[in-house]
């Protein structure tokens, strides 16, 4: 969210150069607009994304930066206007996004995250005219931090009982699995879903697709997570084994693939319902895919891309989420453990959990 630069009081995790390395960095937060929620956070997720962010691969380039949009926290302040919603106090939440116009046909739809003026926790630049212009035309800094303030549009409000290390992953990896399964899956009977990856993204689907009563596969590129996989109720296919993959020809109603890395698709297509079933690709990879036509046109395929949810829909998710118990693996650290926690996350080996950094231990280094 906003930051004034040079400013005092609050402090950032940040790194500096693309090589994971972070340090504690002091930065002003703004007073809370008459729109605005202040916001102590006590956890933030630690998301792929933040990785392709510091180390150059979606090519941001912003420096010092401090990453995270998996944040959970208490309310500290409420600008005159937020008051009616927000109480000093209150358990909240925020996820990938903190401002848009809110005036375009996009954002009057619940799709603030299509809209051209969107703008992310972190590495947009603040717009002017937004009750912060001593922010303006500086890049966002998210959720490695002690606090932050946002417009209330973009808190939401976690469902009591929910842990608050749950909630922050839930706005990113939550919605980003909910949103095309509630689009093409949710309030349907008898459908059949496939999953591409069993990590952070692939987990969280498996569990809500589940919980929308569809059957569901994950595919992997071996058999390594095959054991996870079913424990949750799924079933495990090799994308390599061509034997199982032509025996699930036209079975799937909808596919989400959340790997990201490049990685190939033309296998899968042909297990899709011809016309109705549809591939969704949400793991962010900056390559082109490589397709090939005749597969997509004999198969009647559709492919769509999917980028986290609308406001509505992400306070949607947490409350289905609550309802239905479902909840990412976590793993609390210590803020000085975020560098390792990167390392992880780049070498893969880090499986399905999430390490969520407390951020009160923040200040203690």
């Amino acid at each position: 969210m906003a930051t004034i630069v040079g400013g005092k009081g609050s402090f950032m995790l940040a790194a500096h150069d693309t090589e994971y390395k972070m340090s504690k960095v002091e930065i002003g937060r703004p007073a809370p607009g008459p729109n605005d929620v202040a916001i102590d956070i006590v956890f933030c997720g630690m998301c792929h994304s933040d990785l392709h962010c510091i180390n150059g691969d979606w090519a941001v380039g912003k420096y010092p930066i401090a990453p995270g949009h998996e944040i959970a926290g208490v309310v500290r302040a409420v600008g005159d206007k937020a008051a009616g919603s927000f109480k000093v106090g209150e358990k909240v939440a925020v996820g990938c996004m903190v401002h848009s116009c809110m005036e375009c046909d996009l954002c009057k739809q619940g799709l603030e995250q299509h809209c051209p003026k969107m703008c992310q926790t972190y590495s947009s630049v603040f717009p002017k005219d937004c009750d912060h212009d001593d922010c303006a035309d500086t890049w966002t800094n998210g959720g490695y931090s002690t606090d932050i303030t946002v417009h209330q549009r973009f808190v939401f409000k976690v469902p009591e009982g929910m842990p608050l290390e749950t909630a922050g992953p839930l706005c990113c990896a939550g919605v980003t699995t909910y949103a095309p399964l509630a689009r093409h899956i949710k309030g349907k009977e008898n459908m059949t879903v496939g999953v591409v990856g069993f990590g952070g993204l692939g987990m969280m689907a498996v569990k809500i697709a589940k919980a929308m009563g569809a059957k569901v596969t994950v595919f992997g590129r071996s058999d390594a997570k095959k054991a996870e996989a079913t424990a949750l109720g799924a079933d495990f296919a090799v994308m390599t084994d061509e034997a199982v993959i032509g025996s699930l020809g036209r079975t799937f109603d909808c596919i989400l693939d959340t790997v990201a890395v490049h990685h190939e698709i033309n296998g899968i297509i042909s297990t899709l319902k011809a016309y109705t079933g549809v591939l969704v690709l949400i793991g962010a990879i900056p390559q082109p895919y490589p397709v090939a036509g005749f597969p997509m046109i004999f198969n009647g395929t559709r492919v769509e891309g999917s980028l986290i949810g609308g406001c509505t829909l992400t306070q949607e998710m947490l409350d289905f989420c609550h309802a239905h118990k479902i909840a990412p693996e976590t793993e609390i650290i210590h803020a000085k453990d975020a560098e390792a926690a990167l390392h992880k996350l780049h070498d893969n080996s880090a499986g399905a959990k999430r390490f969520v950094i407390r951020s009160e231990t923040l200040k203690e280094m």
